[in-house]
């Protein structure tokens, strides 16, 4: 990292650089840049860390009257054990606490074991599983939630 990594509000020009970054991450269950577009024109809470101008990971929220869902998490493979992904959460547990949520809550594919060990750490909790959840994969989610 250069030095001036910072978290900001994602803006539309952010979006494509996130396409690539979801399809080099997710694969089949990527989201396009069309979808990211929709998660921001809903007014989904998009935060990214940029190291100097490019996009290191990114995560999105989506708030309502007493929980936050995290939308997406991602952390670029270059940028991976550099404590991205933590800046992310803290960011947006920080953010769903200002805003009045209670709980936090968060689907995450049940082979993704870095990610799980990563939501244990904040406290998640399983709280059940949806089968078939990726679409395109046929692979379960497990259901989590944090309580603030």
């Amino acid at each position: 990292m250069n030095g001036d990594v910072r978290i900001e509000r994602v803006r539309w020009w952010h979006l494509a650089a996130m396409a690539r970054m979801e399809a080099a991450i997710f694969g089949p269950e990527a989201w396009s840049e069309g979808v990211l577009w929709s998660e921001l024109a809903a007014g989904h809470d998009y935060r990214a860390v940029l190291d100097g101008d490019r996009i290191a990971g990114y995560a999105g929220t989506a708030f309502g009257d007493a929980e936050a869902w995290i939308n997406n998490i991602a952390v670029d493979e270059a940028y991976r054990r550099r404590g991205i992904a933590a800046m992310l959460m803290d960011d947006l547990i920080a953010r769903a606490r200002a805003g009045g949520a209670k709980s936090v809550f968060l689907e995450v594919a049940v082979d993704n074991g870095p990610a799980q060990r990563l939501y244990d750490r904040y406290g998640f909790t399983g709280i059940g599983v949806r089968k078939n959840y990726y679409q395109h994969t046929g692979t379960d989610a497990a259901v989590m939630r944090m309580d603030l």
